[in-house]
């Protein structure tokens, strides 16, 4: 299902009667999901769980200035660009959140959501709580952000050395990272505590399934109940 409101209180003149063309069926907006973590609590894996189960739930994709890593895909995992091109997507509001980690620079181009949105079709991002704070601001009626936490530092710090990716030092630096990325857990609508994957992906579906269903994402909606009411 789709629509053409570029945002919940900002429906255009056409959608009432694109939603009384299909009598019995309400048109929806897209919304944005955030999962955000520390690293190794498993947003990650949530995430590639979500995707694989849902086919209306798209994975934003990130431009980045950093060089790709290995069976990376330029458009499919990151749109790789240079530190000029990225500066002037800052300055032309390209972005609707962006950040710098660890020395390089990620962004979510702002079009390629805002057509999904419009499109009816929700769509997932893998940020940390500066990106969520700024998608906050530039479209808070859209968002739905769900942080995840570890149940343990012991835990966290099992399942980092269980990737075998990382040295020591990083791994001491990401432990230590995540001291400051749990502060922000209440800044989040949801929090769940990753102590079983199965339970944990369950759970940010219901979510989701239940955020769809909100009377703000339906467009339209008054428009249906008038003409219902006036067949009674």
């Amino acid at each position: 299902m789709g629509d053409a409101m570029a945002g919940t209180r900002r429906q255009p003149e056409t959608t009432a009667a694109a939603a009384a063309a299909e009598p019995g069926r309400i048109r929806r907006r897209g919304l944005m999901l955030v999962l955000s973590s520390p690293s190794g609590a498993g947003k990650t894996t949530i995430s590639r769980r979500l995707l694989a189960g849902d086919d209306n739930l798209s994975m934003s994709i990130s431009v980045t200035t950093r060089a790709p890593r290995p069976g990376e895909r330029d458009g499919i995992d990151y749109s790789f660009i240079d530190r000029a091109r990225y500066d002037a997507m800052v300055a032309d509001g390209e972005l609707l959140e962006h950040a710098r980690v660890f020395d390089n620079f990620y962004g979510t181009p702002r079009a390629a959501v805002e057509a999904a949105l419009s499109d009816g079709r929700d769509v997932l991002f893998d940020i940390d709580w500066q990106g969520t704070q700024q998608l906050k601001e530039a479209a808070r009626d859209d968002l739905v952000s769900v942080f995840v936490l570890p149940p343990s530092a012991e835990e966290l710090e099992r399942r980092l050395r269980s990737r075998a990716q990382d040295s020591d030092a990083v791994i001491a630096g990401r432990m230590a990272k995540a001291a400051d990325e749990l502060s922000h857990w209440a800044e989040y609508d949801y929090v769940l505590i990753n102590r079983d994957l199965d339970e944990s992906v369950a759970r940010v579906r219901a979510i989701l399934e239940a955020e769809r269903a909100r009377r703000e994402r339906l467009v339209g909606l008054g428009e249906f109940v008038r003409r219902v009411q006036g067949e009674l």
